[in-house]
């Protein structure tokens, strides 16, 4: 009984931080500033995401002076070129160019960014992923904050976009659980942190680390990349702006390897705080509570996940689905709670059409066919 206090009282501690944190970044207003340097955007390709035209062409209609999209794919047959030259021709007016080919690295995503670097011709850089979808005012607000030497990098939160039953379920969990952590993140003085979803940096302090090509070993690209650029003493500035991805995977087999490739990223990147993650599945404990018959503790935990869950999905992603849905959130614990279980099972991934092996140091290996 004493060992279940000393889990839920850090369990609630957490619930309290969630919705303190969400609360905040509602709160928040977008940064204002005249600060618009030239902006090269670099987008590594692979084969074609849900709505990945419209996620393009949103970038191509910012509102903004000047910037330059690069879009890079691996070889001639990617399904994504037309849909490329599309935008091409629908957006003559923004420089946007097609880079095949990429350098050889294990991550193939940092080979084309590798690739891609090389013709960027601004010195800010901004890199996301081919099928996040922004608003007009996206890259005005998270370029701003650049202007202070002291912030290295700027990321943004996400609001995950389903197209089955499946990817709901999955774009739950990112709203109440995920999206969450990122925000309690600077609470407990994390500083090291960016999102795929934008990684926004002077390209001298990537240079200055490195370059890509330090990353190319690295199965958690994005952590790496704000680990280096942030290692200086620089901090990470998460914006106001909310941008949207989409989740492609059409069947319950795709979205649990889908987390569970993310779930043994995140253990190999976090080393041994990724053993206390099941802090933050209130529900579990709130269960074993009413196993115990520890009613009253068991409600009060019950609740503050609940309610951390509507704050952060309802409140500061702003996602726009019946509220009693948050009563789901329990049963999303128990599920993040087996992928973390599972995850200490293997090293191995599934990465689009390739297996990868994790090393003991968050690299990878690729895990040549049988």
């Amino acid at each position: 009984m004493t060992l279940f206090w000393l889990i839920l009282l850090p369990a609630f501690a957490y619930q309290v931080l969630s919705i303190v944190a969400s609360l905040r970044q509602h709160a928040r207003h977008p940064s204002q500033s005249g600060f618009q340097p030239p902006v090269s955007i670099l987008k590594p390709i692979h084969g074609l995401d849900p709505g990945m035209y419209e996620a393009l062409a949103s970038h191509a209609r910012q509102e903004y002076p000047e910037f330059e999209i690069l879009l890079g794919v691996r070889d001639d047959s990617d399904p994504s070129i037309p849909h490329i030259r599309r935008l091409q021709r629908e957006f003559p007016e923004v420089p946007i160019s097609l880079i095949v080919g990429a350098d050889r690295a294990a991550n193939g995503k940092v080979g084309m960014l590798c690739a891609l670097a090389r013709h960027a011709r601004h010195s800010v850089w901004l890199v996301s992923d081919s099928d996040i979808r922004v608003a007009g005012a996206y890259l005005r607000d998270v370029i701003s904050p650049l202007e202070h030497e002291s912030i290295g990098l700027v990321t943004c939160l996400y609001r995950a976009i389903p197209h089955s039953l499946p990817g709901s379920w999955e774009a739950f969990g990112i709203s109440i659980d995920f999206m969450p952590s990122t925000l309690v993140a600077p609470m407990v003085g994390i500083r090291e942190f960016g999102l795929g979803s934008t990684l926004c940096f002077h390209s001298a302090d990537l240079l200055k680390a490195g370059g890509f090509e330090v990353l190319s070993d690295y199965i958690a690209d994005d952590f790496q990349l704000a680990h280096r650029i942030l290692h200086g003493g620089k901090r990470a500035h998460l914006s106001t702006n909310i941008v949207e991805t989409s989740l492609g995977d059409t069947s319950w087999r795709g979205a649990w390897r889908h987390q569970l490739r993310w779930a043994r990223t995140i253990r190999f990147s976090k080393g041994w705080g990724y053993l206390g993650l099941p802090i933050t599945h209130a529900g579990i404990w709130a269960i074993a509570g009413f196993a115990l018959h520890i009613w009253l503790a068991a409600v009060i935990l019950l609740v503050a996940r609940i309610a951390a869950a509507v704050v952060s999905g309802w409140l500061v992603l702003r996602i726009r689905r019946p509220l009693w849905h948050a009563l789901l959130a329990p049963l999303w614990d128990l599920c993040a709670f087996s992928v973390w279980a599972t995850s200490y099972a293997s090293t191995e991934v599934q990465w689009r059409d390739r297996r990868l092996r994790i090393l003991r140091n968050g690299r990878v290996e690729e895990i040549s066919p049988r």
